[in-house]
């Protein structure tokens, strides 16, 4: 080999030496730093159309998906929207029967697919407690069939002879068209009464068994004062004027009467059992050949 050129590597393998050099680590397997690298972007002008199309879409996806078509919830809304259409429109005096496409004509619901309608004609609204079925159409069910305050008064004094008390203030709205404006033509012949949970009750006002009351003895009924007498001093007063106070009437509670048990004189039998087999039977209890 030329000399010169064997100078010529010695040189430069001791300039190479003489240089720091730095290896770069190869990543580990299932490392992070192991991932590929990133993809180059495109420019601007490539991709902003694309990504508001793509942003809208996936947000309004996220945001109308419980209200899409196919949900129960949508469905279910509306069923609701239909039931409270129809009882406003009875409560305003609109009892005609409506068909299914009256009714979502109304209601602003056209867009409704034809699954959805067909679940309403053929589940939804026969199976509703509050929808009835009518001349071919729909209807609202009211808890009662109520046309005017004289079948209200009716209705009231029917409860009330058969014991049954009032009837709630909504059911009545529900089942009488313009029903406030009813029950305050009929005044004093009804009553009102308002629940602890702030519900109302109308009751029937039988003016038949009311009485007259003496002007002197309402007087006297309120100007007597027992607020500060607790009820032994009240009943100990009543006991000196010669007022036998009301005792506690209540229904006690019956105990039966319990028989007693016969009682048994002479040694007590015992079933004695196997007698069948008394000749048969062997006692080895004595036998001395062991």
């Amino acid at each position: 080999m030329d000399p010169s050129l064997l100078r010529e590597r010695d040189a430069f393998r001791k300039k190479a030496m003489a240089q720091p050099a730095v290896e770069k680590k190869r990543p580990k397997p299932g490392s992070m730093s192991g991932r590929p690298p990133p993809k180059k972007k495109k420019p601007a002008w490539a991709t902003a159309g694309q990504g508001q199309s793509n942003s809208s879409s996936l947000s309004g996806s996220a945001y109308n998906y419980k209200m899409m078509q196919g949900s129960s919830k949508y469905k279910f809304g509306v069923l609701a929207k239909i039931v409270n259409h129809m009882k406003t429109r009875h409560q305003q005096g609109d009892t005609f029967p409506l068909s299914i496409d009256e009714i979502l004509d109304e209601t602003s619901q056209l867009d409704v697919g034809s699954k959805q309608k067909m679940w309403l004609m053929n589940e939804a609204l026969p199976n509703n407690p509050k929808i009835a079925m009518e001349d071919g159409g729909y209807v609202f069910k009211p808890p009662y069939h109520l046309r005017g305050r004289k079948d209200l008064l009716r209705l009231l004094n029917r409860h009330d002879q058969q014991g049954l008390g009032g009837i709630m203030w909504d059911d009545i709205v529900e089942s009488l068209p313009n029903a406030e404006k009813s029950i305050k033509l009929l005044g004093d012949r009804v009553i009102i009464i308002t629940r602890p949970d702030k519900k109302k009750v109308l009751f029937y006002n039988d003016k038949a068994f009311q009485l007259p009351i003496d002007e002197e003895f309402k007087e006297l009924w309120h100007s007597s004062t027992v607020e500060s007498l607790d009820e032994g001093k009240i009943e100990e007063y009543l006991r000196k004027q010669g007022i036998t106070s009301m005792q506690d009437l209540s229904s006690k509670k019956f105990t039966p009467h319990q028989k007693k048990r016969p009682v048994r004189k002479g040694p007590r039998k015992f079933k004695k059992h196997n007698d069948h087999l008394a000749t048969v039977l062997k006692d080895y209890s004595e036998d001395t050949n062991k």
